[in-house]
């Protein structure tokens, strides 16, 4: 049975979500990556362990998290069965429904029959009654909004989730969901985006939203906006300026496809990783640096696969601030590198 380090809720800043009361650690675990069947266990215990002693207390999940889908939850539930047993209602465990989850026509998307039946899946893979938060992973342009919102607030009502959101709603479809939420008695808590140097697509104003960004929008709605892939899918760790490691990601055949792996793109990694090592940091802490200079961004969602990367990584949140300077610099090459994976499927519908 696992002692959680007892310094852990001094050690990670808090930011309130929106205009709600949920406060968040600066840092979020992500299980995307990391948390298949073919890890051993023991490995995945140790990293989430480690997170919690050194702060983290947000663990974001989804349905088809893996692989196979289902995976990701499946061990966090053996955790909050015996080692997080005692923290259980310290930590904000949160996951989602929109991908593929199971065959069949109601195996994903935004229908009311799929969504509670993955959060139903979804509950007894963790062994809970009810997550701290589920979201709509995504926007599904074929099932009315008022459906998706409906059964949102019914994994509410129900007690089957205490906050919910959307993620990757580009700004127009976060507002229409936020008013017609609104007309239902509905809140919404969260927002998720994909955001990184390379992938900005959350502060790009949207004519249809008034002008107004993703990031302008959750503002305006209340929303708290926790940001992942702020590493995009590992291209801002620099483990590829070099070629591609055996061991990664991208020779697995993960989210990090070949062709982020440009000329163009890898130009502006090296020349990110030198303003990185100017600042005496990391390639990855000086990107999640970058995501958390917003005050509208709530937390950021990381996805180590190791011990070490996870505390690299935090090291970013007690490094020094980014000067203007340094701001300019990053402008030059935080460009749009095509690194969105989400675009087609979500945040351009």
């Amino acid at each position: 049975m696992h002692v959680a380090d007892p310094q852990r809720h001094s050690r990670l800043p808090i930011r309130r979500a929106g205009r709600s009361g949920l406060w968040l650690g600066v840092a979020t675990l992500g299980l995307w990556q990391n948390f298949g069947a073919a890890r051993p266990f023991a490995e995945q215990r140790e990293l989430v362990l480690r997170a919690v002693d050194l702060g983290i207390t947000h663990i974001d999940l989804a349905n088809n998290y893996g692989p196979p889908a289902g995976a990701a939850e499946e061990s966090v539930g053996r955790l909050l069965a015996r080692d997080l047993a005692p923290y259980r209602d310290e930590l904000v465990i949160a996951t989602k429904a929109g991908y593929r989850a199971w065959p069949g026509p109601y195996g994903e998307h935004g229908s009311r029959k799929y969504l509670l039946a993955s959060l139903d899946r979804s509950l007894a893979r963790l062994g809970l009654d009810h997550v701290d938060v589920f979201y709509s992973h995504r926007f599904d342009p074929k099932t009315p909004l008022e459906e998706t919102l409906g059964a949102l607030a019914t994994a509410l009502d129900s007690g089957r989730a205490r906050y919910v959101g959307v993620s990757s709603y580009s700004a127009v479809r976060t507002v229409q969901a936020a008013e017609l939420a609104q007309s239902m008695g509905l809140d919404l808590t969260l927002h998720q985006p994909s955001y990184s140097m390379l992938n900005r697509w959350i502060e790009r104003p949207e004519p249809a939203a008034g002008t107004r960004s993703l990031l302008d929008a959750a503002a305006d709605m209340g929303l708290g906006v926790v940001a992942f892939s702020p590493l995009a899918q590992g291209l801002l760790t620099g483990r590829y300026l070099d070629g591609v490691p055996a061991d990664s990601r991208a020779a697995r055949g993960g989210p990090l496809r070949p062709e982020y792996l440009s000329a163009t793109n890898l130009r502006h990694v090296r020349a990110l990783a030198d303003i990185a090592a100017g600042r005496g940091q990391s390639l990855a802490q000086l990107a999640i640096a970058w995501v958390l200079r917003d005050p509208r961004v709530t937390s950021v969602v990381l996805g180590p696969r190791t011990t070490a990367q996870l505390e690299d990584s935090l090291r970013a949140i007690t490094g020094p601030p980014i000067t203007s300077d340094e701001l300019a610099a990053i402008e030059l090459h935080a460009v749009d590198g095509g690194v969105n994976l989400w675009g087609a499927r979500s945040s351009e519908l």
